[in-house]
């Protein structure tokens, strides 16, 4: 729960709790770290307050303002920090002026994450007093441990019936784990596979795989999650009833699934010449692969894979491109505000936190901005959704 104008004006002048830290200016990229330092230790809640942390900005040591300019700039930026896909998997925070004496202050509430440990470029950030360092593995281990009694999201939470045998332990160590640490982190003493599989919420502490670590690492993921896959058909005509040139089914680990995606998104566009101006012809694709890509992956991360075997399915006509992803609007997103600039929400926060690491999202929230600028650029017409309570749909169509 957000804390009221006067909580807040108690912490700001408060010097002794853990649980704020003041920063005068963004000076530097150097200041900009650290707060997300800060952001990703309050996430964390080592010390299990459970409540949220506060960063002022704008404020002194002693609590007082410090003659920073708020303006809407600054808070965007503030905000930003959340989307940028650095600090993982995203926190639960939110961004607003508070008035002291006067004077204005940012100020940047985190609340403890359901699903921690939360990174910071791969790091795992702690507070305890006045320390604010990275975990060693035993503090790892015990916000790991946490997990169990929160209430987890579906990709957190353990796959009955799963074992160690069921994941790609040579995927992790090759692919996965270089991606989502640093290679100081990698490097750190006294971490088995073990300790770090359960770190990055793959598997819980007694060794069960999560689903997301199926989803991520599984060397079949539809053993244990039926709908696990991308169903692709291609088309020849503009309706089901017509021939299918090419057919397809997507059923490996994120990794290779996210790689095999991109390359069937390539093979299938088309390239129109349009004659130009005598100089130099003008190649134009019947869709951008930056849209294709933004919103397949929208469509795996965003799904539901809790109690359906509905795949995604993108299906290619002559005219255009669909794309399913089963499961509605989720959290703060419905079926009323989606699509609207700033409103997000993870169903599956693991998933998110690997699709970052990996390079596959480059700033949380960000896609459908992405694909209407791609399409535009292009000479697409809009994409056309259809946000349903048990599905999300849309439409791409050829450039005219």
């Amino acid at each position: 729960m957000a804390k009221t104008t006067e909580e807040l004006l108690d912490l700001l002048s408060d010097l002794e709790t853990d649980q704020v830290e003041r920063k005068e200016s963004l000076r530097s990229g150097d200041t900009k770290d650290r707060i997300c330092q800060a952001i990703c230790a309050y996430a964390n809640d080592l010390p299990d307050h459970r409540s949220s942390g506060v960063i002022f900005v704008g404020a002194t040591d002693d609590g007082r303002p410090a003659g920073l300019p708020i303006t809407d700039r600054l808070l965007l930026d503030l905000a930003d920090l959340r989307g940028q896909g650095r600090i993982l998997p995203p926190p639960i925070m939110q961004v607003r002026t508070l008035d002291v004496a006067g004077h204005a202050v940012a100020v940047i509430e985190v609340e403890p994450s359901p699903s921690p440990p939360v990174k910071f470029n791969g790091q795992v950030w702690i507070r305890v007093g006045p320390r604010r360092a990275i975990a060693t593995a035993d503090e790892e281990r015990r916000l790991a441990e946490r997990r169990r009694s929160g209430d987890l999201p579906f990709d957190a939470r353990p796959a009955m019936g799963s074992g160690r045998d069921d994941l790609d332990l040579d995927l992790f160590t090759r692919e996965y784990l270089p991606s989502v640490l640093t290679p100081e982190a990698v490097a750190a003493n006294g971490r088995t596979i073990d300790q770090r599989l359960s770190a990055l919420r793959l598997t819980t502490v007694d060794g069960v795989p999560t689903h997301a670590g199926l989803l991520i690492i599984g060397i079949d993921p539809t053993a244990h999650l039926p709908g696990a896959y991308v169903q692709f058909l291609r088309i020849n005509g503009t309706d089901l009833g017509a021939p299918i040139i090419d057919e397809r089914r997507l059923t490996s680990a994120l990794p290779t699934l996210l790689r095999e995606l991109d390359e069937l998104l390539r093979l299938n566009i088309r390239t129109a010449v349009e004659i130009g101006d005598g100089l130099r012809d003008v190649r134009r694709p019947t869709y951008p692969l930056a849209a294709l890509q933004q919103l397949t992956r929208n469509a795996i991360l965003h799904r539901s894979y809790e109690g359906t075997s509905s795949p995604v399915r993108l299906t290619w006509y002559d005219d255009r491109v669909e794309i399913f992803s089963p499961g509605g609007p989720y959290g703060v997103v419905t079926v009323e505000n989606f699509g609207q600039p700033g409103v997000t929400d993870y169903r599956n926060p693991v998933l998110a936190e690997a699709m970052g690491s990996l390079g596959y999202v480059q700033k949380f929230g960000a896609g459908l901005p992405i694909t209407r600028r791609a399409l535009e650029e292009n000479g697409n017409p809009p994409p056309e959704f259809t946000p349903d309570p048990s599905y999300i749909g849309v439409i791409l169509r050829e450039t005219a």
